[in-house]
């Protein structure tokens, strides 16, 4: 020690006040009652839930274990009745599915003819001008060329 500081040991004073600086600083450093409070809080669930975690993989372990052979022998009976579950099942959320979708066509088609406006509203307005639209043009255009035809009709055969 005495070749780190050039040989002389330190005075003792500044060795009193080293000693009153690691005070201060393991002061400054120590936990409140509540940190260690949390601390303990955290070690304890955490162990608990880590105990937990072990007893749920062993009970789980045990279980295919001693279950398997009955699963095994059962299996011609699980297998078609997992099938018509599923078939069942989806079957089921199938009709939810496309009653909710009739429920809402519904529902927006009272509210369009109410004169509510549902959203969308604008764009069924638009498109069912346009098909009108094509229709009186398509009427038009049979008009003409069916008067064009019956035309053609009466000089091939002047009595028809």
């Amino acid at each position: 020690m005495a070749d780190r500081h050039g040989g002389a040991p330190p005075p003792p004073s500044n060795h009193h006040h080293q000693g009153s600086s690691f005070l201060r600083r393991h002061h400054s450093r120590a936990q409140k009652p509540s940190q260690l409070l949390g601390l303990l809080t955290l070690i304890i669930s955490g162990g608990i839930l880590l105990i937990l975690t072990g007893v749920t993989v062993t009970a789980t372990v045990l279980s295919l274990i001693f279950f398997s052979p009955i699963l095994l022998i059962s299996s011609p009976i699980w297998v078609p009745a997992a099938v018509v579950f599923f078939i069942a099942a989806t079957g089921f959320l199938s009709m939810c599915g496309f009653g909710v979708v009739v429920a809402t066509a519904l529902s927006w088609i009272y509210r369009y003819f109410r004169g509510f406006h549902p959203p969308g509203s604008d764009q069924f307005d638009y498109a069912r001008s346009r098909m009108a639209d094509t229709a009186t043009h398509i009427k038009d255009y049979a008009r003409e060329y069916g008067g064009y035809l019956h035309g053609k009709v009466k000089d091939a055969a002047p009595g028809a």
